[in-house]
């Protein structure tokens, strides 16, 4: 390659029930970005079903590769690299985009990188934030991750705080099942509570951790926000169960449908106040963390960090303590191949490749070699 020459690299990006390939000039600048979602397949089931996802993305990857390369007006010819998620995520779903990735690579002579998810996430930030450059804090909050990550240098993360059970996202889902939303949870949840949802209706318990005040844990509230339903159900006269069914899969779905006869709390208000609890939560360890550690950039990342409550409250947070905050679009929240074109583009320059002995980690944890 020419000194000066645009680095071009094809991404893709498998890891759950996305199938997703972009192609990404100089780690910058996303050339195209093309998602096929799986969501209304996996809606009706409640949740992704792991071999309805791999199924899907040997049937769609090609058709999306072949879109993103279109879009971005390049061929192989034009490439530097292929990069693709090695892990963490589904192994039969991580398989199948590895596998496209090193025959690719393979055929079109180019070198192939590995990449983590996370660290994907985490990049996305550097799409639409272009003056973002490490150190900073990240809050990393999605369906599977909830995690405080120092970004010490491009490619270098130092953890400081995890979840200890269920991921925001995790919760986000289990209680949308609950109140009868459905799947995806966290948009599903965001939108009821919106709807005139009282945030302080109900007073749900904020986990803490000993030992590590940058820790996570929100299997409490859920369990708390179950067995609040559960009390009203009783009170109707069924359990919560009852109530669900109920409502699930209603197209008429009321959120002021009410849950406590007694108090008057509806399912909007549950929604509002449940999303309270978690955001606090987050926001609360992050701007302490940042504080504790003498950061004054903060960047979040993941599924979640869409969330409009979270950003709300995030954003007010950073501009009382005065750091400074970046978030990528909802789009570039999602799993997407952008993402994970734009963490390879540092690994490349940093002369990290590898071989066709590639393979899914489905278990990798951030920092670990692949």
């Amino acid at each position: 390659m020419k000194e000066n020459e645009d680095i071009l690299i094809l991404a893709v990006e498998s890891s759950c029930d996305e199938t997703a390939a972009a192609v990404v000039k100089n780690g910058r600048e996303a050339l195209s970005n093309v998602i096929y979602s799986q969501i209304d397949i996996h809606t009706m089931y409640g949740g992704v079903v792991p071999e309805i996802a791999s199924r899907k993305h040997i049937e769609k990857i090609d058709p999306v590769v072949s879109e993103a390369l279109r879009k971005a007006g390049v061929s192989k010819e034009d490439l530097a690299a292929v990069a693709v998620t090695a892990g963490p995520g589904l192994v039969g779903s991580l398989l199948v985009g590895v596998a496209y990735a090193k025959a690719y690579a393979y055929a079109a002579g180019l070198p192939i990188l590995g990449v983590h998810h996370i660290e994907g996430h985490i990049a996305a930030n550097y799409i639409e934030n272009r003056e973002l450059e490490p150190p900073f804090l990240c809050l990393v909050v999605s369906g599977g991750h909830t995690e405080l990550v120092v970004v010490e240098d491009y490619g270098r993360f130092r953890l400081i705080g995890t979840t200890h059970d269920d991921a925001a996202g995790e919760a986000f889902d289990k209680v949308a099942r609950a109140i009868g939303l459905g799947y995806p949870g966290g948009p599903k949840v965001d939108k009821c509570a919106k709807a005139g949802g009282r945030k302080d209706a109900i007073a749900f318990p904020r986990g803490h951790v000993d030992g590590n005040d940058f820790d996570f844990s929100f299997s409490g509230l859920k369990s708390a926000v179950l067995n609040y339903l559960n009390s009203c159900a009783m009170k109707q006269g069924g359990p919560v169960k009852d109530l669900r069914e109920k409502r699930e899969g209603d197209v008429n779905f009321n959120p002021d449908a009410l849950i406590d006869p007694e108090t008057g709390v509806t399912v909007s208000d549950v929604a509002a106040s449940f999303q309270e609890a978690v955001v606090d939560v987050l926001v609360t360890h992050t701007i302490e963390a940042a504080k504790s550690l003498g950061i004054g950039k903060v960047a979040m990342a993941g599924g979640v960090a869409a969330n409009g409550a979270l950003r709300e409250r995030m954003k007010n947070d950073c501009e009382r303590e005065g750091i400074k905050l970046y978030y990528p679009s909802p789009l570039l929240c999602t799993d997407n191949a952008a993402m994970i074109g734009c963490a390879a583009y540092y690994d490349y320059l940093a002369g990290k490749r590898h071989g066709l002995d590639l393979n899914a980690v489905p278990g990798l944890g951030l920092g670990q070699k692949i």
